[in-house]
Formats: structure tokens, C-alpha cells, sequence
């Protein structure tokens, strides 16, 4: 369902690769299920974090915040989708991405937190789902191997 892993962006300064080494530390020998669960584990932050912004009326880190819920949401989970291999089940993915790329930016344009915690709802109940998973992926892997 999903592609080979892509790299977005350049290289970062020094001082941003240290603050984000515990985030590349869990990605090291991550399987590509745990990736993805990282992903909405992040994007559940985010937008955990934007709701808190619209609460204290911090329009930049709302909108910091949201912007990043849009990148996780099209470059790291809507992105590597395989259309043809997943057929039905990434084509539904790609639709529910593209709904919540939608909705984030709504609520980003009206600081909506009726919004975002639909998306955050959203966001759980495919996390749940992802994760209900992982026994069969990684007993599949083993198969395979």
C-alpha cells in the first residue's frame, strides 16, 4: 500500500538535528508500521498543540502548529500511498487525508477548535486501527523473512 520512503527537505542546522534526536532515535530501525505509527502519534501532537494555541490566542503557534499537521498529513501519510498496489483501502486513505488536510486548514483560517478536535477524532481512530494491526504485520514480516 504504501511506497519506498522519501526524504523531504534539506539538511537541517546542527542545532535543529539535536533537539529532534530523540524523534530520529525512535526512527532508526523502525518498520515501516511503526513509521507510520509515529506519524500519528505527530500528528496527533500537533494538532494537540494547536488546540492549546487557540485556547491562549497564540495565533503563530496555531498556525506553526496546523502547518505541520498539514505536512505529516501529506508528506508523510497521504504521499507514500500506493494507489495501484492498495487499491481500495489507499484510495479510501487518500480521501480521508485529503478531508483532513481540508478541515486543518479551515480551522486554521477561523482558529476553529470545533475542528481541529474532529481531526484530532479522526486522527485517534486511525491511530487505534493502525496500531489494532501490528501483530499481523509484524507476524507477516516474520513469514516473509
Amino acid at each position: 500500500m504504501f511506497t519506498s520512503p522519501q526524504t523531504f527537505g534539506m539538511r537541517k542546522p546542527i542545532a535543529t538535528a539535536y533537539r529532534e534526536v530523540g524523534a530520529s532515535t525512535a526512527i532508526d530501525g523502525a518498520s515501516p508500521h511503526k513509521l507510520v505509527s509515529l506519524l500519528y502519534a505527530g500528528l496527533a501532537s500537533e494538532i494537540a498543540r494547536a488546540r492549546g494555541a487557540i485556547a491562549r490566542q497564540d495565533v503563530g503557534t496555531k498556525c506553526a502548529a496546523i502547518s505541520k499537521a498539514v505536512r505529516i498529513v501529506d508528506e508523510g501519510l497521504r504521499a507514500p500511498l500506493n494507489m495501484q498496489a492498495g487499491g481500495e483501502l489507499a484510495a479510501n486513505l487518500a480521501n480521508l487525508y485529503d478531508y483532513m488536510v481540508r478541515r486543518l486548514t479551515v480551522a486554521n483560517l477561523h482558529s476553529d477548535d470545533a475542528v481541529l478536535a474532529e481531526c484530532a477524532h479522526l486522527t485517534d481512530t486511525l491511530r487505534q486501527a493502525w496500531d489494532g494491526i501490528a501483530d499481523q504485520v509484524h507476524a507477516a514480516a516474520k513469514v516473509a523473512a
